[in-house]
């Protein structure tokens, strides 16, 4: 029971997905923590408020936090761009390169006659009407 665990564990996909959530946690902190300390007074400026996170309005005494809103919403567009751009296109990139997929075979031939594209299977040419043989 246990080997078969371990060799769950240890599989490449389960190991990958653990360190990119753990890296994708940390990540997310660095970039609410950017979100909180530079985005939102700056954002503060156009607004004349110092905190932009604490906006909020209030309807029939419940508090409605618009600004904590936008700074989450922020921080998930940058991370979705951050991952876009660094981590998608690269990876599309790398993988159109790696694919390689041979030539399809012809489908037509020229005649020798008059150098039109006709069928290769064909005996006769249907442009010039010269007969091709066994030619192909």
């Amino acid at each position: 029971m246990l080997k078969g665990f371990k060799q769950f564990v240890l599989r490449g996909n389960v190991v990958d997905l653990a360190v990119g959530i753990v890296i994708g946690a940390g990540f997310s902190g660095i970039v609410n923590s950017f979100v909180k300390d530079f985005v939102t007074p700056f954002l503060g400026i156009f607004i004349k408020s110092s905190d932009f996170s604490s906006l909020y309005f209030k309807i029939n005494g419940s508090r409605f936090l618009v600004g904590d809103f936008i700074n989450s919403l922020i921080s998930f567009i940058l991370i979705a761009v951050i991952v876009y751009f660094f981590v998608v296109i690269p990876m599309n990139a790398l993988i159109s390169r790696m694919s390689y997929e041979p030539p399809a075979d012809p489908t037509t031939k020229k005649c020798p006659e008059c150098l039109s594209e006709i069928p290769k299977a064909a005996k006769r040419c249907a442009f010039c009407g010269q007969s091709l043989g066994n030619t192909q």
